[in-house]
Formats: C-alpha cells, structure tokens, sequence
C-alpha cells in the first residue's frame, strides 16, 4: 500500500503521510552514506535496521539513526555464508513497514524486500566480483543485487556486471562521480581532532589492510613490509586493523611509531588530516580523493572500475610495492594541494535529486 489517494483526470493524487523508506546498513561506510542521503530527502521518513559488523552498528549511532539490529556477520568464512541467507529470512520476517527500501552492496535487502513487495533501490560500485570463477555463493549473491527494482552507479560502473546478472538496462542509473562524494559532501573537519592521536595534523598516514578473508582477494598482505618501511622512513602511522588477526601486524612497534585506536575513530577526520590514506581496499582510498587528499591503493586484485578511474586520473596512487608506496608518500610533501568538497557536494545533489525521483517512480508504481 503505497499511501496514494484517489485520483482522476483532474485532480492530482494526494500523499497524506510521508514515503516510508526502509534503509538496511551492513557495512561500516553505510551510515555515513545514507544519513547524508536521508536527510535531504523531503517527505521521506526513515526506519533502520543494522547488520552487526565491525563498527556498524556504533557508526549508525554516531550519525544519528534510530536503528533495530538485525543479524551479524561471522568470522569465519563458511559460516559467514551461511549467515546471509539467515539474515535474509530475519529481514523478510522483521523488515518494517514502508513503500521503498535503500540498500547499498546488499543483495539481503534486496531479497527480503522482493519477499514482502517492496520496491528496493539499491547502491553499488562493486563490479568485480562476478569475475571469480566458481564462487557460486559469490555469483548467487550478484544476481540478487541485480534483482533490485532500481540499480544506482557511478558513470565509471561497468553496468554489464549488473546486466549479465539479470537487471533490466533500463532499472540502471548512473551518476558523475563516487558513492563516497555523497558523505565527504556532509563532511565537516574538527581541528582538535589531531589532539586525540600521537601524532600532529598532517604528520601521520593511515593504513588500513586488505580485506584477506573476502572471497574476492586471493594474496598475502603487504602491511608488515609497509609498516616497516615507514617507520625506517619516520613516518608516523595510525593503523586500523580489520579484527582477524591483522592486529598483530602492529604488535612490534610502540604507539608514538605505529599507533592502532582503541576503539572506532571517525575516517573522514583521519583522511583530512592526515599526510596521506593508504588502504588495502577501495572505500578509504576514495574517501581521501573525494576530499582531494592524497590516497593510496594497494588493494590486490582486479580494481573496480571506479578506481581504475581515479587511478587513471592521478587522484589515487595503486601498488603492491612497499618501497615504491613510501617513496610516494615522501614526493608528496613537494605538492602543495588544499584538500576540498565542493565537487562532492555537486555530486551529493545529483544523487539526491535522482533518489528523490526514483522513490517517487516506486511509489507511483504500486
């Protein structure tokens, strides 16, 4: 029941109540993304849920969601798998009542929501994981993305990694920049926030590892060599390890040296003042180019094609050469580049503008 009244040829029809969107966060740059989203959407009111993952559920707090926790995700591989499609059910039983869902790289809402009939709208810039020959856990979980009643990319999206999978080319929207402009948008920097660290605004880098245990990487992490070579070079390192093992990759050097937070720290406030972001996936990377800070990839596998592009036009710095990364960051202090957003901020209007309408089309439609 989409809320609409009567209409006619003559008389518009009228919404006596607000579009009810259900937003399903399931990954740490989630809350970040959909509260800058949410809150420029007029006439929407908003219900969340919250998968329990790393700092998820914290995030959601933070920025300010009202949210039910719906499920976890698990350590171990196989039962990570597994887990999906028990989060899956849990959504279709306790999904709340609404006209439209919003989900970002979440086949599970799009699935839940097609159970209960409920148009989805969904996020990605994930366009490599179709490519691991088979992962049918992997390909199973591409086709139901793909499902959504609404596809929102960024231009640089291959949309034939959505289409191959069963999407409709005509439910894929594309938009001129990244997912991430969208929060780095809303972002305000807090000078004082250097003080909480070791280390002076502007002084340390930022390291985050590979994401070992994803089905789509398949290599051993360089972040031992790079942590060494950095403090060989005295580069002060604020390292933020993924909870599988990876902490102890800091275990040998004192916190003025390699510091690891207790506890979640606010990204965008790490990348803005920071020397340079360097991450072993996509999202940190082009958190710091969004804001036109230096970023490094050193993610090793195949790169989305959103990275590609940033890759391509010097905005991100891609290796797997530990040195050859160093040597980088230490170029960097010859460039004098104030960081910024007002690109990201075009890029968030955009996205809220085609949002906007797409709910509206989802509503109309019912």
């Amino acid at each position: 029941m989409s809320g609409r009244g009567e209409s006619t040829a003559s008389t518009p029809a009228v919404r006596t109540r607000p579009v009810r969107a259900w937003i399903d966060l399931v990954s740490p740059s989630h809350p970040f993304f959909f509260a800058a989203l949410a809150e420029r959407l007029d006439g929407v009111s908003v219900a969340t849920t919250v998968r329990e993952k790393t700092e998820t559920v914290s995030l959601a707090r933070e920025v300010g969601f009202t949210h039910r926790v719906v499920g976890r995700d698990f350590d171990n591989a196989l039962v990570r798998k597994a887990g999906i499609p028990l989060r899956t059910a849990q959504l279709a039983l306790e999904a709340p009542d609404c006209d439209v869902s919003l989900s970002s790289r979440n086949a599970m809402c799009v699935l839940a929501s097609k159970v209960r009939g409920i148009p989805s709208i969904h996020f990605t810039d994930n366009d490599i994981t179709a490519h691991i020959d088979g992962l049918w856990v992997e390909e199973l979980y591409n086709r139901f993305e793909a499902a959504a009643t609404h596809n929102v990319v960024p231009r640089a999206f291959a949309t034939e990694e959505l289409t191959r999978w069963g999407a409709d080319a005509g439910s894929i929207h594309t938009y001129d920049g990244y997912k991430e402009d969208v929060y780095v948008a809303n972002f305000e920097p807090n000078p004082d926030f250097p003080d909480q660290l070791p280390f002076a605004s502007g002084a340390y880098i930022v390291v985050r590892p590979e994401a070992l245990t994803a089905a789509y990487v398949d290599a051993d992490s360089i972040v031992p060599d790079l942590l060494a070579a950095a403090v060989e070079r005295d580069i002060g390192v604020v390292y933020l390890p993924r909870g599988r093992g990876d902490e102890a990759h800091a275990d040998e050097y004192s916190a003025d040296a390699v510091y690891v937070p207790d506890g979640a720290v606010n990204g965008l406030q790490l990348a803005w003042h920071a020397r340079c972001v360097l991450t072993g996936s996509g999202t940190m990377s082009r958190e710091a180019a969004c804001m036109e800070k230096p970023a490094v990839s050193f993610f090793p596998n195949t790169l989305l094609s959103v990275d590609q592009e940033l890759v391509a036009d010097g905005r991100i710095f891609h290796s797997r050469n530990p040195q050859e990364i160093i040597e980088h960051i230490v170029a960097l202090d010859k460039r004098d580049v104030a960081p910024g957003r007002e690109r990201a901020r075009a890029v968030r209007d955009e996205v809220v503008e085609l949002t906007s309408e797409l709910i509206q089309s989802c509503c109309e439609e019912r």
